[in-house]
């Protein structure tokens, strides 16, 4: 146990983030005045779309802001507390799961361990802002905390939709599987009293490696879903052209991959196909090299599909899965243990490049979890390339201060058009608006620098404040 038995005022500053400068910060205060209110655009997540359809009540705190948020599992397990009692289901049936006031408590008496962390900045506003708490948790607290939000939960005004709205909320795309049906998207997009846009992103990543023990099954999953035979490598792009537009139909604007890196050399029909029916007999079918062989081609693949289609590319290498074995077989994916690996985009993909980056319409955003690739690749490639953009800072920083390191590095080589605006990447749906003004407000920081510097103008960085927020990722992700 790390907290204090006592309790602190919790009331976020509403300078927080600005330059200490008094006059950077007046200009940061211009700059974020401007934006603060506008609508938000979340055109990458993974709030689930049956959320919002159902409109069911959250079930209880811990279920709402602890357990499904691995932002939340990882620093908490980094510092003792076990998944088990964190509401994660153990696998091997030696733990019950705790009820949610529990959790909650772990929450709480840890919460000194957040200071500092991105992650308890999203959670002081959220707490305060969403829930209207006045006190930072702690151990002489939880239990009237948890009673307070618990009580909250079961208003009308904290059902899912009604906080689409008060959020601000636009647009929210949605992560999905290949062989999804999307019927909470048709659910959505059907009821009239609903007036948002919820959007699917087509996400197929088992599909690039045959050396996964779930390809077979995606695979043919895949061919159930298109009615298409994915048995030999010419069926499986069919079917993933098939299900590429069914998506579309329920109002998919974008695509989103996680490999482990960006290779894209493609292979010739014969040897995709050759190392196709080789994976068909199960993973021990193909060699490491075959593999990635395989994997790199089908990036080249994707590329190909979204020139055709119109999908943007979302392309999130540089990942580490389940970096823990013991934890994976216990408590499965999604549970902190995803570690970053270096990145590289410049080589890996300029066999894709060549072939599409100044093809009319093909948008290819890159993200990266390694930021030293900024400046040195994902920027002067932006700053090239016609079909390139600058993902936002992602994962393990989509922080404060890596919001700054990112607009120095891009904005040198590619500007502030070739960015993606910002992207919330979470689960944890009333952290949204905590994730997007803080965005806003690191970008207000970063935009008065400029002014303050005689770069930009106010009235310029004002103007290119609501871009960020509005135009940008509109026209990024062909919104």
């Amino acid at each position: 146990m790390s907290s204090t038995s006592t309790t602190t005022p919790l009331a976020p500053h509403p300078d927080r983030l600005f330059p200490a400068d008094p006059g950077a910060r007046a200009v940061a205060r211009t700059v974020y005045d401007a934006v603060r209110d506008l609508p938000i655009i979340s055109p990458h997540g993974h709030v689930d779309a049956a959320l919002i359809a159902d409109d069911q009540p959250f079930p209880d705190p811990a279920t709402l802001l602890v357990t499904p948020d691995h932002y939340v599992l990882r620093l908490l397990h980094a510092n003792g507390v076990g998944l088990q009692d964190l509401g994660r289901p153990d696998h091997s049936g030696a733990h019950p799961l705790p009820d949610g006031r529990e959790v909650w408590r772990r929450l709480a008496e840890h919460w000194d361990d957040f200071a500092g962390t991105p992650v308890r900045y999203w959670f002081e506003t959220e707490l305060h802002d969403v829930f209207g708490l006045t006190e930072h948790p702690s151990a002489t607290n939880a239990d009237e905390q948890y009673d307070r939000i618990a009580a909250a939960l079961a208003t009308p005004a904290l059902r899912p939709r009604a906080l689409f709205d008060s959020f601000g909320i636009e647009v929210l795309a949605t992560t999905d599987g290949p062989a999804d049906d999307l019927a909470a998207h048709a659910r959505l997009a059907a009821d009239p009293s609903f007036t948002g846009r919820v959007l699917p992103t087509f996400r197929a990543d088992a599909v690039f490696d045959p050396s996964r023990p779930d390809w077979r099954h995606v695979v043919a999953s895949i061919g159930e879903a298109s009615g298409i035979d994915t048995g030999t490598h010419d069926g499986l792009l069919a079917a993933l052209r098939d299900r590429r537009r069914y998506f579309i139909e329920h109002g998919a604007t974008a695509t989103d991959t996680g490999v482990l890196d960006a290779g894209s050399t493609p292979l010739s029909a014969t040897e995709r196909a050759r190392i196709h029916a080789a994976a068909q007999q199960g993973p021990s079918g193909v060699t490491a090299a075959e593999a990635v062989a395989y994997r790199h081609d089908m990036l080249f693949r994707w590329a190909e599909m979204s020139v055709e289609d119109g999908l943007v590319m979302q392309l999130h290498p540089g990942v580490v899965r389940n970096h823990h074995a013991p934890t994976l077989e216990r408590f499965g994916p999604d549970t902190g243990h995803d570690l970053p690996a270096v990145g590289a985009f410049t080589e890996p993909l300029r066999p894709l490049l060549e072939a599409f980056g100044t093809t009319p319409g093909f948008h290819l955003v890159l993200f990266t979890v390694d930021e030293t690739v900024f400046s040195r690749e994902i920027g002067p490639l932006a700053g090239f390339y016609p079909a390139v953009y600058a993902g936002a800072p992602w994962w393990f920083i989509d922080t404060p201060a890596a919001i700054g390191r990112y607009r120095a590095a891009v904005t040198d080589s590619a500007g502030f058009t070739k960015t993606s605006g910002f992207i919330d990447d979470t689960r944890a749906y009333c952290s949204i608006p905590a994730r997007h003004d803080m965005a806003r407000r690191a970008d207000a920081a970063y935009l008065a620098s400029l002014v303050v510097t005689h770069q930009l103008g106010e009235e310029d960085a004002v103007h290119t404040a609501r871009r960020i927020v509005s135009d940008i990722p509109r026209a990024t992700f062909k919104l």
